[in-house]
């Protein structure tokens, strides 16, 4: 049987395997007809183009062509033993799955998987694997939500992915963007009154005008299907601000609920971790506190303060971030705006994070991720500009923080390889359009258009595959042992992993260029600055766990003299 909702069509036709079937009208909107068959599409009124299934979930030809039937039921899973993982203590690790290895599919990224487990992960985060027009892209521009892109692998693929990772002790969180379509494919329109408004990317979901009763059920279920046919662990929601939904109970709230219902019948624990620009804490307040009840989200304002740290770069927005104490002010409080003016959006911004009451594993802390290297002119890394030693540092804070801890791909080396912007929309027009719009957007900035790579030559894509002959080379091997070392040492001694936020010690200096958080006995003393620095420890120096450079300690005035571009973590008594 098929069945599509189209509330406005008069005639709705199903073409299934080369021929057409009248299908007939059912409550609510949706149409149905008694056929079987592999490969379908859908024919609204008198119109004889045929259109995917806004459900579909399988399009082996492309976002434009037939879908084709597919049955969870017929692929054999091996994780009956997998019981889940919770975030909290955990470390995620963000990869783009065209760009991880070179073969840039499912199956070659498990060759990679003892990669991740020596590293210490616990949560892999894969970016959008939803089909897309062309072959290479980020993700974000999805047009069908429940198929997963062929040229990955297909549902098959993910699967067998997702199976190796429960079968290393890896749980799997998926992105997924539900704020907007992208350019190419995205027929919905046609269906029904799928969208309304537009956001920066394209258009916008119809959340709660007329019909919208059933475009919210489409991402409910898209969401509960990646969880419980999938077999994913926890969902990423893409740019969640951008969601414009007025009804009493947001969609957030509902999805919260309807996720704890499945998690409770899987028995295993299902995770939400949002991105949004707003600072709201409600985001991740609990339902029954008043709050949407999403488990965790982004914290770009620990990343903005302490890239500015690493790099000295203070323009556009992170211009707010390199006032003195906006390092310290961030790691104690969560948000830097809380309530207080933001000069790259020209007013105040957020509302404060009650450290009482909330604990710091809900916020995940990161130097690095896809929209902070990619989403600059080259694609540039923090290891093409910054010392090392200062990557270190920055890194230490983020494993000894409060909060739950991010890499992205080919961090933990100091890749050099760039994570440039690409696509590769087959219409000659809209990759044109896309093309001089990315070079003008950065134009405005001061980049020469010959300084920013064609997001549709393959070469762009080529670029940002990470070499995986670089952990084995000595000028990465340094990054590589201290960033196991870290997430070991965040493993085996829980009070490096205590999200507790109230009464979380730190002492910096007046421009942060040096501070010290205390974590139980143990100090991580860094020093970002360009001098050598004697940072005071509040204890008794004692083992060294960690350290890049060599810090001479004075026992008798309990503090550490740092060199420049360092930091070392030491138990105290």
């Amino acid at each position: 049987m098929f069945t599509v909702w189209a509330p406005a069509a008069d005639r709705v036709r199903v073409r299934v395997d080369g021929t057409d079937h009248e299908m007939r009208p059912t409550a609510g909107g949706s149409w149905q007809a008694d056929v079987t068959g592999t490969d379908y599409a859908f024919l609204l009124g008198d119109d004889d183009k045929p259109l995917p299934d806004p459900r579909s979930l399988r399009q082996p030809a492309g976002v434009h062509e037939a879908s084709r039937a597919y049955d969870h039921a017929e692929f054999e899973w091996t994780d009956g033993a997998w019981t889940g993982r919770p975030l909290p203590g955990g470390v995620v690790y963000e990869l783009h799955l065209g760009t991880f290895t070179e073969g840039g599919t499912f199956d070659s990224a498990i060759e990679r998987l003892g990669h991740l487990v020596d590293l210490g992960i616990t949560h892999v985060e894969l970016l959008p694997v939803n089909s897309f027009d062309g072959t290479a892209g980020w993700g974000y521009d999805g047009v069908l939500w429940g198929a997963v892109h062929e040229p990955y692998g297909g549902p098959d693929g993910l699967k067998r992915f997702v199976d190796a990772c429960h079968s290393r002790g890896l749980a799997v969180v998926l992105d997924v963007v539900y704020n907007h379509l992208g350019p190419s494919g995205a027929y919905l329109d046609r269906f029904g009154p799928y969208f309304a408004g537009h956001t920066d990317w394209g258009a916008g979901l119809n959340l709660d005008g007329p019909g919208s009763d059933e475009v919210r059920r489409y991402v409910l279920d898209n969401a509960l299907g990646w969880l419980r046919d999938f077999h994913v662990d926890a969902l990423r929601l893409d740019a969640v601000h951008a969601l414009v939904d007025k009804r009493a109970t947001h969609l957030l709230e509902e999805l919260s609920t309807e996720v704890g219902e499945l998690s409770a019948a899987v028995r295993r624990p299902l995770t939400l971790i949002a991105e949004s620009d707003q600072n709201d804490p409600r985001l991740v307040t609990p339902r029954e506190g008043g709050g949407y009840g999403v488990h965790a989200q982004w914290s770009d304002d620990l990343h903005h303060t302490l890239h500015v740290r690493i790099t000295g770069e203070t323009s556009g927005y992170y211009a707010d971030f390199a006032a003195p104490g906006a390092l310290a002010k961030t790691l104690r409080e969560v948000f830097f705006h809380a309530g207080t003016w933001s000069s790259f959006r020209e007013r105040t911004h957020g509302r404060p994070v009650d450290t009482r009451k909330v604990p710091g594993h809900r916020f995940l802390a990161y130097l690095q991720n896809h929209d902070q290297i990619g989403n600059r002119a080259t694609g540039d890394r923090l290891s093409a500009t910054a010392a090392p030693g200062r990557i270190a540092a920055a890194a230490a804070v983020v494993f000894c923080s409060p909060y739950t801890p991010m890499v992205f791909m080919g961090e933990e080396w100091a890749a050099s390889t760039p994570w440039q912007f690409f696509a590769s929309f087959p219409d000659p027009e809209l990759a044109e359009a896309v093309r001089t719009g990315r070079r003008r957007e950065f134009g405005r900035h001061g980049w020469g258009e010959a300084d920013v790579p064609d997001p549709m030559d393959p070469a762009t894509v080529a670029r940002s595959r990470l070499d995986w002959s670089e952990p084995e080379q000595p000028a990465h091997q340094e990054m590589l042992r201290t960033y196991r070392t870290l997430i070991r040492l965040r493993r085996e001694r829980p009070e490096l992993a205590n999200p507790s936020l109230d009464g979380f010690v730190l002492r910096a200096a007046p421009d942060d260029s040096w501070l010290v958080l205390h974590r139980g006995a143990l100090r991580l003393a860094c020093n970002f600055g360009e001098t050598t620095a004697t940072v005071p420890l509040g204890g008794t120096p004692g083992e060294v766990l960690a350290s890049w450079d060599t810090p001479e300690f004075d026992h008798a005035g309990e503090s550490v003299r740092l060199p420049p571009a360092s930091f070392v973590l030491v138990a105290t008594s």
